[in-house]
């Protein structure tokens, strides 16, 4: 199967990414996750950026429960149904309209959440988008007059997908060394040293194919559309479209 133009994912996840913001609706954000799920399972890519998907639910998670207790703690209080309340700290008069504790109510915890779910929302599309496309292809396809704005860009978004990877080996390697499973103390040294390596085979690499150094450019070469990398992008904006108009 010839593969997917580098941006048509892209594209894709960006247009629900807005849809999400503008609708601001829990259900549209969980079915664009979910819709995410799909995609990345038939077209999910091969190399260290496979797992980003996986790696940002995790983080939205995180995040989302991050901001559900600072929501209960901190906040506007909000009038409502009292679901069940915490010991109220007293604040300066500088602070007016903002306390800590005091009666959570079903609305400023729903709020909370509602917000935490978007962000999260946002997280886990932009991870779905490193999991199904290669970075390297897309730098493939920037102009010459960008491209060392897109090497960095590329540089930047693979570099957790990396450490994941690395990670992996890292646990699973001790793992076979010492028959149980690794503390987190005895990874943080050897992926150190492996994340400077790493950089420093990638200079040495860069330096020696010259780059930044010729004032010459590459011609570009385009990369064609094909029909359904074109149903693709139709699916996310009208998507989007959707969401916004529902």
């Amino acid at each position: 199967m010839k593969p997917f133009h580098p941006l048509t994912f892209w594209a894709l996840f960006s247009s629900l990414t807005v849809g999400v913001i503008a609708a601001d609706n829990a259900l549209v954000a969980i079915s664009a996750v979910g819709g995410a799920a799909l995609i990345v399972k038939f077209y999910k890519q091969d190399g260290p950026w496979r797992m980003s998907f996986h790696w940002s639910l995790i983080a939205g998670a995180v995040l989302l429960l991050i901001r559900a207790i600072t929501g209960m703690l901190i906040g506007v209080p909000r009038i409502g149904d009292v679901l069940f309340t915490i010991p109220r700290i007293s604040l300066p008069d500088w602070l007016p309209g903002i306390r800590i504790g005091g009666d959570v109510t079903w609305e400023r915890l729903s709020s909370s959440l509602q917000e935490g779910l978007i962000i999260a929302t946002v997280i886990a599309l932009f991870g779905a988008a490193n999991s199904v496309t290669s970075p390297h292809k897309l730098l493939r396809i920037l102009p010459s007059r960008i491209y060392q704005l897109g090497v960095t860009l590329t540089i930047a978004t693979s570099v957790f997908p990396q450490l994941i990877s690395s990670i992996s080996r890292i646990r699973q390697a001790q793992f076979l060394r010492i028959g149980r499973k690794p503390s987190i103390g005895t990874i943080a040294i050897p992926l150190l040293e492996q994340s400077l390596a790493r950089a420093v085979y990638l200079a040495e690499a860069m330096e020696g194919r010259g780059f930044g150094q010729s004032k010459s450019q590459s011609r570009y070469r385009p990369i064609n559309y094909a029909p359904r990398d074109l149903f693709w992008i139709s699916i996310g904006f009208l998507s989007a479209t959707a969401m916004v108009a529902l």
